[in-house]
């Protein structure tokens, strides 16, 4: 007669980084770091091609 014993084997959850969240979660900073970097490189293109600053072009200063 034998002792068997029984492991439940249980799969990780994955979380999709990638996915929309609200609130402070891991994939809205990540949302929030794309976003901030595609502003910045927007600002940057506008300083660049106009020879002017960023808040000279729209008119603000």
């Amino acid at each position: 007669m034998t002792n068997a014993t029984t492991t439940k084997v249980t799969t990780p959850v994955i979380e999709d980084r990638n996915a929309w969240r609200w609130g402070f979660t891991p994939q809205a900073e990540i949302w929030n770091g794309r976003l901030a970097m595609i502003g910045f490189s927007a600002a940057v293109l506008v300083e660049l091609f106009s020879g002017q600053g960023f808040l000279h072009f729209w008119g603000i200063l």
